[in-house]
């Protein structure tokens, strides 16, 4: 995998947008081999957050859309029959007129698969036909009780069910990501009642991905010099993931 934050002059008279790095060749952001861009900002603040440096909007680099689609063009060919872009972050919807522009553009210039990765909290931002150009919502849910939601990200849970109500009116498919951090949302109650919401929005989920949590994140904490609440979280071991996974496929959900 090869990450790019190559600077560019910009160009006048362009939608411009703040970028914090690109990734060439990823497996995990969706259907087959991904080109992921990573946006800047978002207003979340969740504790177990692993690209933290995400999270100033300003602290990205500048680049109009133009140059946001040189740096997917030599990758275009390839991506047509191996896999597609995602649209990452941050929160790409701390930028809406920008990354809709590069999601619409993506579309009319190579006709690759678009996914958004989002956790839906700011889709009031965006009008049905914003979405027309997104194959694909992975759609991050950090939990179903809403006050530990609001503790473990610092925003209401709310807003991220509409937007997967809105999805589900949209028949958006949707990929529902979920993070397994022991002691924080790996209670069984928990998962069970989230496995049932998921369930409910029909057949637009098309996968649930249970994600164990990781300390790879930690050096970047330290890096900006701020505490990791984390710090002594170990990662979930197998059992305790096979038991999350086994708890949404109960509910006929395809999990991985």
């Amino acid at each position: 995998m090869l990450q790019h934050s190559v600077q560019m002059p910009l160009a006048a008279g362009q939608p411009t947008g703040y970028l914090h790095s690109t990734e060439s060749g990823a497996g995990v952001d969706g259907p087959g081999m991904r080109f992921v861009f990573f946006m800047s900002g978002c207003q979340f603040r969740c504790q177990y957050c692993h690209n933290p440096d995400t999270w100033k909007l300003h602290a990205g680099r500048q680049l109009t859309l133009d140059e946001a689609l040189a740096e997917l063009a030599p990758y275009a060919g390839f991506l047509k029959f191996a896999g597609g872009v995602t649209i990452s972050g941050g929160e790409p919807l701390m930028q809406p007129e920008f990354v809709g522009a590069l999601l619409r553009a993506i579309k009319q210039r190579y006709g690759l698969h678009t996914a958004l990765d989002t956790q839906g909290f700011l889709h009031a931002g965006i009008s049905d036909d914003w979405l027309a150009a997104v194959d694909l919502v992975l759609l991050d849910i950090k939990h179903s009780d809403p006050a530990r939601y609001q503790l473990i990200t610092g925003q209401p849970l709310q807003p991220t069910l509409d937007f997967a109500q809105r999805l589900q009116r949209l028949g958006k498919p949707v990929w529902l990501r979920y993070v397994l951090v022991p002691g924080l949302t790996d209670g069984a109650d928990d998962i069970s009642r989230l496995a049932d919401y998921v369930a409910g929005l029909g057949s637009i989920v098309q996968r649930v991905e249970v994600l164990p949590f990781h300390q790879m994140g930690a050096a970047k904490w330290a890096a900006l010099g701020m505490a990791y609440p984390l710090a002594d979280t170990p990662t979930p071991d197998a059992a305790a993931v096979a038991a999350a996974r086994a708890l949404f496929a109960a509910r006929g959900l395809t999990v991985c």
